[in-house]
């Protein structure tokens, strides 16, 4: 393959040298159905000309200006664009150039924060097991996945972990939601206390579940407890929707759809659908005006924070969304994927649990429905899966680990917005396929 290095050396890449709407073609000519968006990115699909368009008419204006010395009109219009739609109390936006950065800059802010306002005993964060934040050190150390973290535990700052929501798995027999929720909420509470009660920064909780547990929807109240819970003990609480936001659960904040308003929001992927490199941190008027009241800097920042091509590109897929009613098309559009998943996996002897919401939905691979025995990890069953489904022309998203970080297995689907119900029963009938033909295999 030359000189680049690779994800993963030791694999063949095919070549992708065109997009068409929803569809990757390579050097070959074949075409291949991006039902996950790659991560849960590319919303517009792969050829948006409007899009496209915006980015080439901004790089013939100022492709970059350094934000230490300018601002500039698209970094400014994106940020408008934002809070006005963000829930009430989020007024501010600092730009990066992708989720990891995003969470760092939730967690730096969050501890500055409280140094500004005079509390800097504060210096410990907690967060959920079986999470993903980013593979940036400060995000890593975050995120509960385990198999990521593992060989990198001695670079990483101490983070506690409590339960994540997380129904299939962890909801008991005779246990409501309600119940299972506030369940979840108690333990948050004795670690903050456990901890300290005036030395806990923040609380940091994907909305809906990504790439580690697969699509994990939270319980009703869940988050309305989590927020009363931070509330009372002065603890931020910062929401990681770098794969669950910007209209991927039909909502442009997942957020919107718990009746919470945290005090950060970290976003990516969907923010610039693939177009150009982008990611965010949304904050809090008071947050913001600690800082503006206290040292008046945040002590942070990158190369190309606020980068002016990245932000024209984010601005027109934002206009895009919105002018197109494309929210409400993924909520229409999910319902008809949840029927066609329930209809085809819902008494499949190896799915256990089929969950999400919107356009983003996970099927959870088990060896044994009954019993939500996993596949033994050496079958690598979500390894081979997305191989298997590479070959039969469908991008998908399965990972290993969901139980534990070691056993159980999920794949997840993220299709465009602009996915049509045909390719919708090709994403399914490919799944299903691929699912079959990977299981069969000893």
């Amino acid at each position: 393959m030359g000189q680049v290095f690779h994800r993963n050396p030791k694999h063949d890449y095919p070549v992708a040298v065109g997009g068409d709407g929803p569809y990757v073609i390579d050097k070959n000519g074949k075409r291949y159905l991006d039902a996950c968006c790659g991560a849960a990115v590319s919303c517009l699909g792969h050829s948006d000309h409007e899009v496209i368009d915006a980015i080439k008419k901004q790089l013939d204006r100022l492709p970059f200006a350094h934000t230490s010395f300018f601002t500039n009109e698209p970094m400014e219009q994106l940020a408008s664009e934002l809070v006005d739609s963000a829930p009430a109390g989020i007024e501010r936006v600092y730009f990066c150039s992708g989720g990891s950065e995003a969470v760092e800059a939730a967690l730096k802010l969050a501890r500055q924060y409280f140094v500004e306002i005079g509390q800097p005993q504060r210096s410990h964060v907690i967060a959920r097991g079986q999470s993903y934040h980013g593979n940036t050190l400060g995000a890593l150390a975050a995120g509960g996945n385990l198999w990521r973290r593992k060989q990198f535990e001695p670079l990483l700052v101490a983070i506690s972990h409590v339960s994540p929501c997380y129904a299939y798995r962890g909801k008991q027999p005779d246990e409501s939601d309600i119940a299972y929720g506030e369940r979840l909420v108690r333990e948050l509470e004795e670690e903050i206390q456990r901890l300290g009660a005036d030395r806990v920064i923040a609380f940091i909780a994907e909305t809906v579940g990504g790439a580690t547990l697969g699509c994990v929807t939270p319980v009703p109240g869940y988050f309305a407890g989590v927020r009363a819970v931070c509330d009372k003990y002065g603890v931020l609480l910062i929401l990681d929707e770098v794969m669950c936001g910007m209209g991927r659960c039909g909502t442009l904040y997942a957020c919107e759809q718990e009746g919470v308003v945290p005090d950060l929001i970290c976003i990516g992927k969907g923010l610039g659908a693939g177009y150009q490199p982008i990611g965010a941190l949304l904050a809090s008027s008071r947050i913001y005006n600690a800082v503006i009241g206290g040292s008046g800097f945040f002590q942070h920042g990158h190369t190309y924070t606020g980068h002016a091509t990245a932000c024209a590109g984010a601005l027109a897929v934002q206009r895009a969304v919105k002018s197109r009613g494309l929210l409400a098309k993924v909520r229409e559009r999910g319902i008809e994927l949840e029927a066609r998943l329930r209809a085809r996996f819902g008494e499949h002897p190896h799915v256990g649990d089929i969950r999400g919401r919107g356009l983003f939905w996970a099927l959870e691979l088990v060896q044994d429905r009954g019993t939500k025995q996993p596949f033994d990890a050496k079958r690598k069953i979500n390894a081979r899966l997305k191989l298997a489904a590479l070959q039969n022309g469908l991008m998908c998203y399965p990972m290993g680990g969901t139980l534990d970080g070691v056993s159980g297995d999920h794949v997840m689907l993220a299709p465009p917005y602009i996915v049509s119900e045909a390719q919708l029963d090709e994403a399914v009938d490919k799944l299903a396929r691929s699912i079959d033909e990977v299981v069969a295999v000893r």
